[in-house]
């Protein structure tokens, strides 16, 4: 338990947090990476490169200077952040380093003005936060290693299929190496895959979506080809272009909360490019178990030659006794029945009330703009996944996908 005059002392810290919290995130990272170079065998490098994850972190701490006295209220962020760190195999033994690294950072950038008495305060608070992550990821750990074909760390496997799903999405089917069952999960969570990359120093890690309801010997995850940013994608290119099947890639078990919840409610997916993935597993799902639920499925693509599993969604959709799609198309190639460019408040309300549960997958600022219609429109029950570290919504420019 932190004393009352600590937690003051970490509260008063927090209006520097949100001004200076990137800078010492920023500078937390340099010298963790600088010290121990081995961690960047876990982290990934490009969030790292765009500053994601710097944001991230400054976002986490701030509210936990907010909330030292209440953390119950941050546990959803600790339980999201925990499902990622157990899927990238983040161990007790790193929380030390880090926690060393975030206060010689918040001593470095706040000079002075971080006195001893707020160092020691942190140290504490810390500490304490540190310790709230090791037991609900141990939980997770105990979790995953318990179930039926479950396993606690990365383990092999091989690429048994590849599938083109569109001009920048494949799939790839994975067996584990040595045979035998794959561990369930619910429709809608994420795997980290882990690669070793020739002439690259370190290992790399992505998260990718179960992009299929679960199967008793296989994982499904589709990939979209990362060429168009920077950097560009080092594990997406890499899958696309030099692994094979039979090449071996190491894999956690299904992590993350972001599924599709048991219930018989009026049920929307709405997806934006490779958002769809997630979106996949949960309509299979629907159309194994609940057929007769009432099912909109919402994608928007830049084009037809980038839209994925349509033929996949229009057969599930005849297994439902009350199914639809809605496709939008920001750039058509072709007349269609569909929509021209991007989901508004019209194309929602024809298949979305006040009643549905609503499930969102996509680039950010799509997210942001369907996210705001749906509450503008009075939706009770919006669930969102985001690729990559969680970002504020808030901050995203207004366009669309």
């Amino acid at each position: 338990m932190l004393s009352q005059k600590t937690i003051e002392i970490v509260k008063s810290t927090a209006p520097v947090l949100e001004v200076k919290g990137t800078e010492i995130t920023s500078t937390f990272y340099k010298n963790l990476f600088t010290n121990h170079p081995e961690l960047l065998n876990i982290f990934n490098h490009a969030n790292q490169k765009k500053g994601r994850q710097q944001t991230a972190l400054a976002n986490t701490v701030y509210a936990a200077a907010q909330n030292i006295d209440k953390l119950e209220m941050i546990l959803p962020v600790v339980k999201q952040i925990a499902h990622k760190h157990r899927s990238l195999g983040v161990k007790p033994e790193h929380y030390p380093i880090v926690g060393e690294h975030l206060l010689q950072a918040i001593k470095q950038v706040l000079g002075d003005a971080a006195t001893d008495e707020i160092i020691e305060a942190w140290g504490d608070a810390y500490g304490v936060i540190a310790g709230v992550f090791i037991d609900v990821e141990e939980e997770m750990y105990k979790e995953t290693e318990n179930k039926d074909a479950g396993y606690r760390d990365f383990k092999p496997f091989l690429i048994a299929k590849k599938v083109v799903e569109s001009d920048v999405i494949t799939s790839f089917y994975l067996q584990p190496k040595e045979g035998g069952s794959v561990p369930t999960y619910m429709p809608g969570q994420y795997l980290s895959v882990r690669v070793t990359i020739p002439g690259e120093e370190f290992t790399h890690i992505r998260q990718y979506s179960l992009s299929s309801a679960p199967m008793d010997h296989q994982f499904r995850i589709s990939v979209k080809r990362e060429a168009d940013c920077d950097p560009a994608g080092k594990v997406s290119n890499f899958l696309h272009d030099k692994a094979i099947v039979g090449s071996e890639i190491e894999v956690s078990a299904p992590a993350g909360d972001f599924y599709l919840e048991d219930g018989d409610s009026p049920v929307a997916f709405i997806s934006g490019g490779v958002g769809i993935t997630p979106m996949m597993s949960m309509l299979e799902q629907v159309a194994k178990s609940t057929p007769e639920r009432k099912t909109a499925f919402i994608h928007a693509s830049r084009h037809e030659g980038v839209h994925a599993f349509k033929g996949d969604v229009e057969k599930l959709l005849t297994e439902l006794e009350n199914g639809e799609a809605c496709y939008v198309y920001e750039n058509p190639r072709e007349e269609s029945s569909h929509f021209k460019g991007y989901v508004n408040k019209e194309i929602l309300k024809q298949y979305v009330d006040a009643g549905t549960e609503c499930y969102v997958c996509g680039p950010a600022p799509f997210m942001k703009a369907v996210i705001g219609t749906l509450k503008e429109m009075g939706v009770a029950k919006v669930r969102f996944e985001f690729f990559g570290p969680a970002i504020d919504l808030s901050k995203q420019e207004s366009v669309t996908v």
